[in-house]
């Protein structure tokens, strides 16, 4: 009798633990592409149910206002009147201008931080501004009414006014409340700074060095480079990374509402008192005074829910072209 070398299977046993292993390794794949699968799947359901929830919702309103609903600043629920021009308005100045004053010190803070930092103080640095998108909302909203505000009403709008260039200014008339357009503005910029930042960081991170090898072995200074090379080749991320940073503003309740005035009235002036979609549902949502009036309110969350979406949407679109190009 031959004797089998020692950790050899029998031929009876080797195949059929070998297709065991397979049936295993097979299951195992499957469960695991499902589970995957229905993750996937959870979330654009979620945000299926979640819009058709507020379009229902805000049906009743619809029919019973209107194309009024979009276009009338009136907003008196005890005479079922529901205009929410003035709060859109609100919520797309406040919005744009958050982002006017946020994006370039946010693209600012990216260069610095991925071409001219060091090691140590792109850590620390960086570290400090993504702290910024860690504050609490509410926390802002308090700063603003306690620091903010009575600076803008004290100093910044009576010197603003006082200016013979800016006091001309249509977008700078009338009384210095303090509460105002111009101050939900600020409180926007600061709490989207971090996001542009962050996005412009990574896309800018992702321009190949050899882009910035060749145009400095060209001659080009630094700032030649960084204009030339970095900043054409990650320009839609950036944009990208702004229009996130407006999704973000759009949304943006507690702060906002804290500092703009809430006053349904079209904004005439920056030092004006006004309204934002978010500021609105928060301020009636409890204390709704009918069917017709939480409808209402719906359809003001349909709104915003789709302004958010469309931005959000193309802010990933141009990100994902930057991505595809990086090769990563």
């Amino acid at each position: 009798m031959t004797s089998r070398p020692a950790g050899s299977s029998s031929p009876a046993l080797g195949p059929a633990f070998r297709a065991t292993l397979t049936a295993r390794a097979t299951a195992g794949d499957r469960i695991f592409t499902w589970l995957t699968t229905a993750c996937a799947l959870a979330v654009p359901t979620l945000l299926v149910l979640v819009a058709t929830l507020v379009i229902v919702a805000a049906l009743p309103a619809l029919r019973h206002s209107e194309w009024s609903l979009v276009t009338s600043s009136r907003w008196d629920p005890s005479r079922g009147e529901f205009g929410m021009l003035a709060a859109a308005l609100g919520t797309l100045v406040t919005a744009v201008l958050a982002v006017a004053v946020a994006a370039p010190l946010a693209i600012g803070v990216a260069l610095f931080l991925t071409e001219f930092a060091s090691a140590r103080i792109r850590w620390g640095v960086g570290y400090l501004v993504d702290l910024l998108a860690a504050v609490p909302s509410i926390v802002y909203g308090l700063w603003g009414i306690f620091v903010l505000v009575p600076f803008l009403r004290d100093i910044a709008m009576p010197l603003i006014q006082a200016t013979p260039l800016l006091g001309r200014l249509p977008v700078f008339a009338g009384p210095a409340y303090g509460p105002s357009i111009l101050a939900g503005t600020l409180i926007l910029a600061i709490m989207i700074l971090p996001f542009i930042a962050a996005v412009s960081r990574e896309v800018l991170a992702a321009v190949p060095r050899a882009q910035r090898e060749a145009a400095l072995g060209l001659g080009a200074t630094r700032w030649e480079m960084v204009r030339d090379a970095v900043l054409p080749w990650a320009r839609p991320g950036i944009v990208g990374g702004i229009l996130l940073g407006l999704g973000r503003a759009l949304g943006e309740t507690m702060a906002v509402t804290m500092v703009i005035g809430n006053r349904h009235q079209l904004p005439s002036s920056l030092l004006a008192p006004g309204y934002t979609l978010a500021s609105l549902i928060a301020n009636e949502f409890s204390e709704a005074s009918g069917d017709l009036h939480l409808s209402a309110l719906m359809a003001v969350g349909a709104l915003l829910l789709l302004m958010t979406i469309v931005v959000t949407a193309l802010a990933r679109l141009l990100v994902g072209r930057v991505t595809a190009r990086s090769g990563t």
